[in-house]
């Protein structure tokens, strides 16, 4: 009955258009994708056997325009198949809402945004949409716009709680209790320079017995900033960032960095080649300070850096010995294909010790990733992948599993996003 109000009420939104929008469309995604795990994110243990499911996402995004106002709402239902009968009555995830803003630009410069929204910036190393991921990533926050033809600053602002209270209660949700940013981008000459300020503030959780009344909830705050630049000439393009953290976390100081430097080469019109190199920062297991050396890159599309396999930053790897990631790029174009071969070499940025107290070598491991893309339709994508990581002892020693099993990972997604529905007056 639920879902039939809702067609309903979106029949009536579309019969409106013509009354009252300048522009309005609205688009329909649904986005399988089957994959093979056999030691995915870490070794796969000795014994046992590699898992098999496809998960899916079905998104509907509305967009609404008309003078200065703008609307985004997107509903979205991720689910694995099968996890739940052919004949439920209820879905496990249910409908989520991914993107629920409103935007009002005050003049070609000024504009604001307010509400559930995507935050993204430059390589999207510390903020981005984690598209690869089913459910992605959005956040509840108002932001500040200011554009002119070279320079575009951002600020942005957030606070989230459980829900309505009369009195202060614990914030339990897995993410920042308040965050604050600053993004100013600019163009000098041939350079795209980016510059960004963060801070993420964490509330100190308190432990059970939760005395009565509720003591101060003490929020300890942690700032991330650096710089993002990139530039091109008619055949190549590179780019590089640097960025620090300080500040506290769960009452710890803070104190880390992430470095990179990347450079693609096109050979041909077809064929592009590159190179690159990211240091993260880490402490080694031989370092008894309580201080946080271990940079994190928060809010970032992890997936896409340091190896599709996501053995580091995709939900892991946080506060441990930190990254050297050397890699090669290969990319080629053909008709409706598209291919790339990307390898990888790891390496620990920190000492790793083995179980007597020794230290181990720093290599953890080599990872291979194949992938290749094809334009069906219009509307249609098909793409897929194939993974395998040669780990180290070391690796074994950080993730646990069982290196000298083969660690593969594969993937094959069909991505179709019709627009159903069009109209501009």
């Amino acid at each position: 009955m639920k879902m039939f109000q809702k067609m309903i009420l979106g029949v009536v939104l579309i019969a409106s258009v013509n009354a009252f929008a300048q522009e309005f469309d609205a688009n329909l995604q649904i986005k399988p994708r089957y994959e093979f795990r056999n030691g995915y994110r870490a070794p796969i243990p000795y014994g046992e056997a590699p898992a098999q499911f496809i998960n899916s996402r079905a998104r509907l995004n509305l967009n609404f325009k008309q003078d200065q106002f703008v609307t985004k709402f997107t509903m979205q239902n991720v689910r694995i198949w099968g996890d739940v009968a052919p004949n439920t009555k209820s879905d496990v995830n249910g409908i989520q809402i991914f993107e629920a803003w409103a935007q009002y630009n005050f003049n070609e410069k000024w504009s604001t945004r307010i509400g559930r929204q995507v935050i993204s910036y430059d390589n999207q190393r510390i903020l981005g949409e984690a598209d690869w991921a089913p459910q992605a990533q959005s956040h509840d926050a108002v932001s500040v716009t200011y554009k002119n033809i070279k320079n575009h600053l951002d600020l942005g602002f957030a606070l989230n709680a459980n829900g309505e209270s009369d009195i202060a209660v614990q914030y339990t949700v897995a993410t920042y209790k308040a965050m604050q940013y600053a993004w100013y981008h600019t163009e000098l000459g041939k350079l795209n320079m980016s510059l960004l300020f963060l801070n993420t503030g964490y509330e100190n959780k308190l432990t059970a017995p939760i005395p009565t009344p509720t003591p101060e909830l003490k929020v300890d705050y942690m700032q991330t900033f650096g710089t993002y630049m990139n530039t091109k000439g008619k055949s190549w393009d590179g780019n590089l960032w640097f960025y620090g953290q300080t500040g506290k976390n769960n009452t710890y100081s803070v104190s880390a960095f992430d470095a990179a430097l990347n450079f693609n080469y096109a050979v041909t019109d077809k064929f592009k080649a590159g190179l690159g190199y990211e240091f993260l920062s880490g402490k080694g297991q031989d370092n008894s300070s309580t201080d946080i050396k271990s940079f994190n890159p928060l809010f970032g599309t992890n997936h896409g850096l340091n190896g599709y396999m996501d053995y580091f930053y995709v939900g892991n790897h946080k506060n441990s010995v930190g990254l050297q990631d050397a890699f090669l790029k290969f990319g080629y174009n053909v008709n409706k294909w598209q291919f790339g071969l990307l390898p990888h070499v790891f390496n620990a940025a920190n000492t790793v010790l083995d179980a007597s107290g020794n230290k181990m070598d720093d290599y953890l491991g080599t990872e291979i990733d194949f992938t290749a893309g094809y334009a069906v339709h219009k509307f249609v994508n098909l793409t897929g992948g194939y993974s395998q990581m040669f780990a180290s002892d070391t690796m074994q020693r950080l993730k646990g599993g069982d290196v000298d099993h083969t660690n593969n990972w594969g993937w094959l997604c069909i991505n179709v996003n019709p627009q159903i529905f069009s109209y501009k007056k």
